[in-house]
């Protein structure tokens, strides 16, 4: 099991910028940042291979970025220009099989999420 622990939302105005933390209990193979906002589905936002793989899902190419640091278990999310459609719970998750890059493939394993809060 893998216990994740999120950090890093809060509120700030259109174009401005956060960063995301997730620390987890152990390593994995893949990890990433779902989001989820009131009344809408979780969707997809970035995931990342042990070894630095990425993919993002189109409406945040370009303004966000997604990194880890296997040595302390933590995964990062790095957002700028934030929008707010971006408004939103931000969860991390992750898994013990490899990244299924093009699926959004739920998470085997997930944090309590960590709200942003976009204002225009």
């Amino acid at each position: 099991q893998v216990q994740l622990v999120e950090s890093g939302g809060g509120s700030v105005q259109a174009g401005g910028s956060l960063r995301l933390s997730c620390e987890a209990s152990a390593s994995s193979r893949c990890m990433g940042w779902f989001r989820q906002a009131p009344g809408k589905a979780r969707e997809g936002v970035a995931v990342i291979t042990r070894f630095g793989t990425s993919t993002y899902a189109e409406f945040v190419k370009n303004r966000f970025a997604i990194s880890r640091d296997n040595a302390k278990n933590t995964l990062y999310l790095q957002m700028s220009n934030l929008k707010p459609a971006d408004t939103a719970m931000y969860y991390c998750g992750a898994d013990f099989r490899d990244c299924a890059f093009g699926s959004w493939r739920a998470f085997d394993y997930w944090g309590q999420g960590t709200q942003v809060t976009v204002s225009s």
